[in-house]
């Protein structure tokens, strides 16, 4: 059977984090979804402003009131546990950490860069947890070292995300294919530094980046993780907050379709082939302005192309203005289901890997 874990005080009874995935694919129909089946539902906050369109229009104060909206939505369709991924990179971070702090989500995950001020944001009342999104036990290490000197505080989890992930990675490009770098390399490396720190806190591993087996799921706890994220798994579904068109490219695509890319972010990144990525790669694609300023390291002067506007377009169906990212196994999707059933034969799978495992042992 597969085993609860706690993230502090919070227990979550399935081991299972949704990923978080912008622009607009994971938002509080796929989050409640996964919640309510005892996992983490998880909200991506990236791009919300263009979900969001108030009059007069305002990307910075729309973000802030779609995240709003959106943590509300997911509260009235469960009473599990919600998080909101924010990016590091964002230049409007800070809103989105003081927002979900405020509407009082569960977790917040942050990655795709170091957030080392994020204890900062919290108040005396806060009950949100935080639980950062690392590619290295270097990374982790410098996390939990400014945490405890700066604000006393140590990361109530952290999430390891393997090369093999969808959407931004942690890597350089020729460490993607590197077994040095493997998840299974980076979990026990990342598990000693959290083991560091047992005499001052418990900091549980989830893994992450290419997961989407039950067998999958049972060789990282048997590496030492607590659970488990997973992101691409969960687009072709029914509750993904995605287009039609944006999860039938799951569907249809082969292993042959993905590929790296480099994003305007300043990051490698791994998605679907698409018309859209093949012009961007002649140069037929180039942003006239930057309505958004949304990325803190993107300069659109020298940027290919908008990715907020291409990840929004995508998720809308309009497929020849922008591209899906997935993780290294997203082409193994045959059909859409409910999120229930995607869970149920996890869970069948990792308890016929565990009954084999304890009968191999026994024949030992």
């Amino acid at each position: 059977m597969i085993q609860s874990f706690f993230i502090g005080e919070k227990e979550i009874k399935l081991p299972f984090i949704q990923g978080g995935m912008g622009v607009g694919i994971s938002l509080s129909g796929l989050a409640s979804a996964v919640a309510n089946e005892g996992g983490v539902g998880v909200i991506s906050s990236a791009g919300l402003g263009l979900l969001y369109r108030q009059t007069p229009r305002d990307y910075l104060k729309d973000c802030i009131w779609g995240l709003k909206e959106e943590i509300r939505k997911a509260r009235e369709t469960t009473r599990g546990n919600i998080g909101v991924n924010i990016m590091v990179a964002l230049s409007n971070f800070a809103d989105m950490v003081r927002t979900s702090i405020a509407e009082k989500a569960d977790f917040i995950f942050a990655g795709a860069g170091l957030p080392l001020d994020l204890p900062s944001y919290l108040t005396s009342n806060s009950r949100t947890k935080l639980v950062p999104i690392v590619s290295s036990a270097r990374a982790a290490r410098i996390i939990c070292e400014k945490w405890l000197a700066n604000y006393n505080y140590l990361p109530d989890a952290i999430v390891v995300e393997g090369p093999k992930a969808g959407g931004h990675l942690g890597f350089k490009r020729e460490q993607i294919e590197d077994e040095n770098y493997a998840l299974e390399k980076l979990i026990p490396e990342v598990l000693e530094v959290a083991s560091g720190y047992r005499d001052v806190k418990s900091i549980p591993l989830i893994a992450a980046g290419g997961i989407t087996t039950g067998e999958d799921i049972h060789r990282f706890i048997q590496l030492g993780a607590s659970g488990v994220q997973m992101g691409s798994i969960f687009v072709p579904t029914h509750e993904c907050d995605a287009s039609e068109e944006f999860k039938q490219i799951y569907l249809k695509s082969s292993r042959s379709d993905l590929m790296i890319i480099q994003s305007p972010v300043g990051m490698p990144g791994r998605a679907f082939k698409s018309d859209f990525l093949e012009k961007m790669n002649k140069g037929n694609e180039r942003p006239i302005t930057c309505p958004y300023k949304c990325i803190k390291t993107c300069d659109y002067t020298k940027s290919p192309y908008c990715i907020m506007k291409a990840l929004y377009n995508a998720s809308r169906g309009r497929m020849n203005k922008g591209y899906a990212f997935a993780g290294a196994n997203a082409y193994l999707s045959d059909k859409l289901r409910s999120v229930k059933q995607v869970i149920s034969r996890l869970k069948e799978e990792y308890n016929a890997t565990q009954s084999t495992g304890i009968l191999q042992d026994l024949q030992v």
